[in-house]
C-alpha cells in the first residue's frame, strides 16, 4: 500500500518555482502556474502518513497538504517530474531517516514535484513546453504518467562473463574498446597479450579495472608520456613540472602523492588544497555533474593524510554566451544558458547542505565552449601536521566502506571523461551521471574527522573515480588486497558484480583500519548514523582479489594493474595559425567612448556575478574575514577570499585563481603566465605575501592531438618559469585533457585551453588586509606596473568589436616580483586604503568596481600614460598591474619609488566616472548608469 502526501505553497505568490516557469513563458495562453511536492510513502498507513505530513512534509505556517487526493484544483493541465526508477534520489534516506525518529518504519519511499498549468492549452502543448523549458533531464527524471504499484526496485545479481579477447583481431580490440573503455589499440594488445600469458580470458570485472585504472582520468598518461617537441626530444610534462616545484619547498608539507596538496600552517597545523573539474558529466546533466564535483572535491579533502576538515570551497566556470543561437549548438550538447543555471544550482546545493562556505569564484564565456563547459571546483582544508602525510595501509588491516551505498550512478565515469564527445555521448553515456546526496557527505565527514582524532585511521581514500576499483585497488597496491563485493550496501538489486566494482556513487570513503581499532569506528559510525561495512583485507599477496560470495571474479597482479601502462611517446607539432592584425576604431566623442565602456561592462566577462554569488552561503563556518563582495553598499567585488579558522588567533588563510582561456588560443606560453600572474596579483592585492602561498594547476584541454599537445607544453613551460620566477611551488593539480566535440560528419569544436591557476597560503595577522572599494574622497589614484599597451589581443575590447588579436600581454616576471613585495610591503604598514588589480576590462573596469565598493566617484587623468592609443591605456588587460588608493602624493612617491607607478587621479564624493586625457575630457559618466549596465545581465538570468 502507498501513501501519497502532497504539498504546497497556501499563497500562490509564495510559489517561487511556479512562478519561475510562468516568468520564462512568454506568448503563450499559460496563465498560471502552480506547484506541489509529492510524496509516496510504502508501508504504512493513512494515520501515519498523517503524522509524517504534518511533522515532517509540511510547514503549516504557509503550506498545506492533502493526503491521498489532488491538492491543486481547477482547470489545469498537470505534470509530474520524477527520477526514473533505480536513479538515486537522495531525499529519500533522509525522509526514511526522520521517519524512524518519529517511530514510523516506511519500507520504500519517493518524492517528485507536480506542475499544473492553467490556461487553455493541450496536453501536447505542455509536453512541448516541459521539453522547452528543460523542467527535466531525461537522462535522469521522467514524466510520470501512471501512480506505481510499488517503490522498491528489485532484480537478480547479474552475471559475471568472460570477455572473449585473445583471439580478436585490432578491428575488434577497437570495437570493444569504444565508448566504454576508451583505451587506443597499444594498451588494448597489451591487455590482450597479458592474458594470453595467463591462458584465459578476462572477466568483465578484470577488464573494466584495467580500464579505468588505465584512463586519462586516472593514469594521466600525457602528462607521464614521453614527449617529441617540434622533432627534438623533451622531459614529461609531469617530471618536469614535479622537479621545479619541490625546488621550493620551503613550505611544502605533502606535494604530488595525496589527494590534495598540503602546505605549513601556524600552531602545528597545516592546510591543504585541491581543485578537480567535472566536465563530462556536467555537460550531459549539470545539476548531478556539478553536485558531485563539488562532493568529490570535498572528499579529496577530507581524503588526505589520516582526513582534514574542509573550510572552503571555490567554483570557477566557463560556458557559451547564453545569447548563442540554437543553429548554432552541436547536436547532443545542452544549451549555455540551462548548463550555467542548473550547475550554479548544483554547486549551490551541495555547499550549501554541506556548511562549507563557497566563497571564490568566476564565469567566463566563449562560444567555443558550446560542446562542452567547463566546471572547475576546488576545496580548501585544514589537519593537524603530523596526520598529514598520507598513510599506508598494512597486512591484516580491514578494508572498511563507509558512507553512501553502491549504485548504478557513476559506471564508466572515469572512462567515459577521458575521451572526445560526441552526439553519442549524452544517451551512450548517461550512465556515468552521479546523484549527489551532500546530507549523507555531510555525516560521513563528522564521523571520520572523529575518527582521525581518536587515531583509528591508517590510510583513507576517496572512491572516486573507478568507485571501489580505483580506491581499494590504490590502497593494496603495496600489500595485496582480497574483497567481497556481496558485502557491499547496495541502493538496489540487480547490479552485475563489476557494476558494483567500478560504480562511482557518491559519498563513500574507503579507509585501512587496524583490526583492534575496528569496534570503535564502528561506534563512531553508529552516532553518526553512517553505514559502515567491512568488505575485506589487505593480505600479502601482492594481488587484487575480488569475490563475489565465493566466486573469484577479479584476479589482476598489482604490478600489472599499477605498471603494465605502456608509456606513451607522444609528438607535438607547432601549428602556425595566422591571426588578424585589424584593430577597432578608436571612439570619437564622449557619447562613443561612453557607449564602448558599457558594452564592456554588460559583457559576460566582467559584468557582476553577485546574483549568482549570493546564491552560497559563503560565510557558513563564521570564518570568512574577507567575502567576495564588500563596500558600501555590499556589492563591490574583491580579488581574494580572507578565512580566519579560529576566531581567537589573528592568522589566516587566503584563497585565490586565476584563468583567461581566450588567450591560450592566441599565445598559450603567455595566456598561461598571464593566468598564473592575475591568479597572484588577486592574493598580493588583498594584503597577501605569495613567498608564503601555494599552487594549484589545472589544465582542461582539448584532445591532445600534436597541434594541441604543442600548446599544452608551451603552458606548462610557463607554469615552470613562473614557479622559477616567484620560487613558490604547484603542490596539487589536475589535467582533463578531452574537451573536443567530433560530430557526426567530422566538424571538430576544441574548447579555448584552460589553465586555471588556483593560490592559497598563510597570512600572520589577518587584520593587515585591504579591500577594492574606495575608502574616502580627495585620496590619491595611482597605477602600478607595466601595462604592455601594443597587445590587446583575447580582451574583452577587441571581443566586443568582433576581432580577437594577434598579441596577448607579456609579463616580466622579474618586475612582478617587486611590484607585489612592495604592494604587500604597503598593505603591511597600513599605509595603503584600498588596492584591486588590473584584469579582464582592463584598467576602465578596476577604477569601475573600486567607485561601486566606495559608492563613490573618480577623475582620473591618462594623459600620465605614456601611450599611442587612449582606448588601449583603458582597456588594455596586463596582469600584474595595480590601482591602489593612497593618502596623498607623497606617500604614494615614497611606496613605490622602485617600481614603475603613475599618479593617474583622484576619488571624488560626487558619483561620478570622469576620464580625462590632460585638459580634454573623454567622457563623464554616472556610476549608478554605468552599474546597472553591469548588473542587470546576471539579474535577468538569475531574478
Amino acid at each position: 500500500m502507498i501513501q501519497v502526501v502532497r504539498v504546497a505553497s497556501r499563497n500562490e505568490k509564495e510559489d517561487l518555482k511556479g512562478l519561475d516557469v510562468l516568468a520564462q513563458l512568454k506568448r503563450t495562453p499559460i496563465t498560471k502556474v502552480r506547484t506541489n511536492r509529492l510524496y509516496r510513502l510504502e508501508g504504512i498507513n493513512k494515520m501515519q502518513a498523517k503524522v509524517l505530513a504534518e511533522k515532517l512534509f509540511c510547514e503549516q505556517i504557509n503550506q498545506d497538504y492533502s493526503l491521498d487526493k489532488p491538492l491543486i484544483n481547477g482547470n489545469s493541465q498537470k505534470v509530474e517530474i520524477a527520477y526514473k526508477l533505480g536513479v538515486m534520489n537522495p531525499e529519500v534516506a533522509s525522509i526514511i531517516k526522520a521517519a524512524r525518529d518519529l517511530g514510523i518504519k516506511l519500507v520504500a519511499a519517493d518524492s517528485s514535484t507536480e506542475y499544473h498549468f492553467f490556461g487553455k492549452v493541450s496536453k501536447e502543448k505542455i509536453n512541448e513546453i516541459v521539453g522547452k523549458l528543460r523542467l527535466l533531464n531525461p537522462i535522469v527524471e521522467q514524466i510520470v504518467d501512471k501512480e506505481p504499484k510499488n517503490l522498491i526496485v528489485s532484480g537478480e545479481v547479474g552475471p559475471t562473463t568472460t570477455i572473449l579477447i585473445r583471439k580478436l583481431n585490432d578491428e575488434q580490440l577497437m570495437s570493444l574498446s569504444k565508448d566504454k573503455l576508451f583505451l587506443n589499440l597499444e594498451e588494448m594488445k597489451i591487455i590482450q597479450s597479458y592474458f594470453q600469458k595467463m591462458k584465459k580470458d578476462p572477466t568483465d570485472c578484470e577488464l573494466e579495472t584495467l580500464a579505468q585504472t588505465w584512463s586519462e582520468h586516472c593514469a594521466h598518461k600525457t602528462f607521464k608520456a614521453k614527449l617529441i617537441v617540434d622533432g627534438k626530444k623533451k622531459e614529461p610534462l609531469m617530471s618536469r613540472l614535479k622537479k621545479e616545484a619541490l625546488k621550493h619547498d620551503k613550505n611544502i608539507v605533502s606535494a604530488f602523492v595525496d589527494n590534495s596538496g598540503v602546505m605549513d600552517f601556524y600552531d602545528g597545523l597545516a592546510i591543504c588544497g585541491k581543485v578537480e573539474t567535472h566536465n563530462s558529466p556536467s555537460a550531459i546533466e549539470p545539476y548531478g555533474g556539478a553536485m558531485t564535483g563539488s562532493g568529490g572535491v570535498f572528499r579529496d579533502v577530507l581524503g588526505t593524510g589520516q582526513g582534514a576538515k574542509n573550510v572552503a570551497s571555490t567554483d570557477i566556470f566557463c560556458f557559451a554566451n547564453s545569447d548563442l543561437p540554437a543553429s548554432d549548438l552541436p547536436s547532443g550538447c545542452l544549451p549555455p544558458g540551462y548548463l550555467l543555471k542548473r550547475v550554479v544550482t548544483g554547486v549551490r546545493d551541495y555547499g550549501n547542505r554541506m556548511g562549507i562556505p563557497t566563497n571564490n569564484g568566476s564565469v567566463h564565456f566563449h562560444n567555443d565552449f558550446r560542446a562542452k563547459p567547463t566546471i572547475i571546483v576546488g576545496a580548501y582544508g585544514i589537519i593537524p601536521k603530523d596526520k598529514a602525510q598520507k598513510g599506508q595501509a598494512k597486512i591484516g588491516d580491514v578494508v572498511v566502506i563507509l558512507g553512501g551505498k553502491t549504485g548504478r550512478d557513476g559506471i564508466h565515469g572515469a572512462t567515459f571523461s577521458s575521451g572526445e564527445m560526441t552526439e553519442r555521448t549524452i544517451s551512450v553515456n548517461s550512465s556515468a551521471v552521479q546523484i549527489g546526496n551532500a546530507i549523507e557527505e555531510k555525516r560521513m565527514f563528522d564521523a571520520i574527522i572523529e575518527a582521525r582524532d581518536q587515531n583509528l585511521i591508517r590510510a583513507i581514500q576517496d572512491c572516486g573515480a573507478g568507485g571501489f576499483s580505483s580506491a581499494i585497488g590504490e590502497m593494496g597496491e603495496e600489500t595485496g588486497v582480497k574483497v567481497d563485493l556481496s558485502k557491499a550496501p547496495l541502493k538496489y538489486q540487480g547490479l552485475s558484480p563489476w557494476e558494483i566494482w567500478v560504480s562511482e556513487a557518491q559519498e563513500r570513503m574507503v579507509l585501512a583500519i587496524p583490526q583492534a581499532r575496528l569496534k570503535k569506528l564502528m561506534d563512531i559510525c553508529k552516532k553518526y548514523n553512517v553505514e559502515a561495512v567491512v568488505l575485506g583485507k589487505f593480505d600479502n599477496s601482492k594481488r587484487l582479489q575480488v569475490y563475489f560470495g565465493k566466486e573469484l571474479i577479479c584476479n589482476l597482479e598489482m604490478q600489472f594493474l599499477h605498471h603494465g601502462l605502456p608509456q606513451r611517446t607522444m609528438k607535438a607539432t607547432f601549428a602556425k595559425v595566422k591571426f588578424s592584425s585589424k584593430t577597432p576604431t578608436v571612439p570619437q566623442n564622449e557619447k562613443q567612448w561612453i557607449n564602448a565602456f558599457k558594452k564592456i561592462l554588460a559583457n559576460g566577462n566582467i559584468c557582476s556575478k553577485e546574483p549568482i554569488v549570493r546564491l552560497y552561503d559563503h560565510s557558513v563556518q563564521g570564518t570568512n574575514d574577507l567575502q567576495a563582495y564588500s563596500g558600501e553598499k555590499l556589492d563591490g567585488p574583491n580579488d581574494s577570499v580572507v578565512l580566519r579558522p579560529f576566531l581567537d588567533k589573528k592568522y589566516g588563510m587566503l584563497i585565490s585563481h586565476g584563468l583567461n582561456p581566450v588567450l591560450n588560443k592566441i599565445d598559450a606560453y603567455y595566456g598561461s603566465l598571464w593566468a598564473a600572474q592575475e591568479a597572484v596579483a588577486n592574493y598580493v592585492a588583498v594584503g597577501g605575501n605569495y613567498k608564503d602561498a601555494s599552487l594549484i594547476n589545472n589544465y582542461i584541454w582539448p584532445f591532445p592531438d600534436e597541434e594541441s599537445l604543442w600548446t599544452l607544453d608551451r603552458s606548462v613551460d610557463a607554469v615552470i618559469d613562473f614557479m622559477s620566477a616567484l620560487k613558490i611551488p604547484v603542490i596539487s593539480g589536475k589535467d582533463s585533457l578531452s574537451s573536443t566535440y567530433r560530430s557526426k560528419d567530422g566538424k571538430v569544436i576544441k574548447i579555448p585551453p584552460v589553465l586555471c591557476m588556483s593560490v592559497f597560503g598563510k597570512i600572520k595577522d589577518a587584520t593587515k588586509t585591504t579591500t577594492a572599494d574606495f575608502k574616502k574622497s580627495e585620496s590619491v589614484l595611482c597605477l602600478i606596473g607595466k601595462q604592455d599597451l601594443n597587445a590587446m589581443g583575447g580582451s574583452v575590447y577587441f571581443d566586443n568589436n568582433n576581432l580577437l588579436g594577434d598579441k596577448v600581454p607579456s609579463m616580466d616576471l622579474k618586475l612582478f616580483t617587486q611590484i607585489a613585495d612592495s604592494i604587500y610591503g604597503a598593505i603591511q604598514k597600513n599605509k595603503l586604503l584600498s588596492v584591486h588589480d588590473v584584469s579582464e576590462g582592463g584598467l576602465a573596469v578596476t577604477l569601475f568596481e573600486m567607485c561601486v565598493g566606495g559608492n563613490m566617484g573618480a577623475s582620473l587623468d591618462i594623459s600620465k600614460i605614456k601611450s599611442e592609443r587612449l582606448d588601449y591605456t583603458l582597456f588594455n588587460e596586463t596582469a600584474g598591474c595595480f590601482v591602489v588608493e593612497a593618502e596623498n602624493e607623497a606617500t604614494a612617491k615614497q611606496l613605490f619609488k622602485n617600481v614603475p607607478f603613475a599618479i593617474i587621479g583622484k576619488t571624488q564624493k560626487q558619483t561620478i566616472l570622469n576620464v580625462q586625457n590632460g585638459k580634454k575630457t573623454l567622457f563623464s559618466a554616472s556610476l549608478e548608469k554605468l552599474k546597472k549596465v553591469w548588473q542587470q545581465p546576471m539579474e535577468e538570468m538569475f531574478s
